[in-house]
């Protein structure tokens, strides 16, 4: 083919040169697809790291009954049920002090006591921050709200003496019962100034707390709260009196029951925080007597 001026050559030229360049590309393409890019390796392995611990399972509410008075709970789970007189269990708490009652000197309870959980964290679980931080029931004990939300691995370590010798549960409870206080403890603690005013009155609706209590507690507490006597007859105690003057006692029994009795727990029934306060509303109305 004879091209007749200098335009025509020109563009010719350029076509050749595009044609070219098209089929370069597009045999660079195939090989790449052919042979894809390998990606960089790492110059080192990243460093082994512990698996986390697995989380526990365990029985809250039950945590809450050992808290309150553990080797009631523990007597019961053994199926040591009453005592001959059919009161309680018949199971005692361990001889002696708690060893670490012996750093304290101005709660002057003794035995059995000093081994409740209750006695040095207190029913507001604030410890000498909280109600127990004056009275006769001051130890001046740290309280375990702070370990709410936390890692229950943790809680239970603790009770098996890792942070103090001194506060090794291990040997009086066994670790299924350790596990439920620590799922107590991470779990369901409050904090009870949402629930109780510093005068000590309820946050909550009587007028509320009257319904849930006429569907749940009156059966056994009778319709004035005193049908069942929490002392001996001759010094009575009834709800109209532990409602007023130990507001976080009520709310702790109202959320998890009384060891052993078959007192239903208020979250077993599926009661709200405020659900709480209502029936502690409604039961500061009742009289002492």
């Amino acid at each position: 083919m004879y091209l007749k001026n200098n335009k025509s050559r020109i563009f010719f030229i350029t076509l050749v040169f595009a044609l070219a360049v098209l089929i370069a590309s597009g045999c660079a393409s195939s090989a790449a697809t052919d042979e894809p890019t390998k990606a960089p390796q790492p110059t080192s392995l990243p460093e082994a790291t512990s698996p986390p611990e697995p989380g526990l399972e365990g029985d809250a509410v039950r945590g809450g009954l050992l808290y309150d008075k553990w080797w009631v709970v523990t007597a019961e789970s053994e199926g040591d049920d009453h005592d001959e007189e059919g009161n309680g269990h018949a199971e005692e708490a361990p001889e002696g002090d708690h060893p670490l009652w012996a750093t304290q000197s101005t709660n002057e309870r003794s035995g059995g006591d000093t081994w409740r959980c209750k006695e040095c964290h207190g029913w507001d679980y604030k410890g000498a921050e909280g109600a127990y931080g004056s009275g006769s029931h001051f130890t001046g004990f740290v309280g375990v709200l702070q370990m709410a939300g936390s890692d229950p691995n943790d809680i239970l370590a603790a009770l098996q003496g890792a942070t103090n010798p001194d506060h090794d549960f291990s040997e009086l409870m066994e670790e299924h019962d350790l596990v439920d206080l620590a799922v107590f403890i991470s779990d369901t603690l409050v904090d009870t100034d949402d629930l109780v005013n510093p005068d000590k009155s309820s946050t909550g609706d009587a007028a509320a707390g009257e319904t849930l209590y006429g569907e749940v507690c009156t059966n056994c507490h009778g319709p004035e709260g005193n049908a069942i006597s929490f002392h001996d007859f001759d010094d009575p105690e009834f709800l109209g009196s532990i409602a007023p003057d130990n507001p976080w006692e009520f709310i702790h029994k109202v959320r998890f029951g009384q060891p052993g009795w078959p007192m239903p727990s208020g979250i077993g029934n599926g009661w709200t925080n405020e659900d709480v306060a209502d029936v502690l509303a409604y039961a500061q109305g009742f009289t002492s007597e």
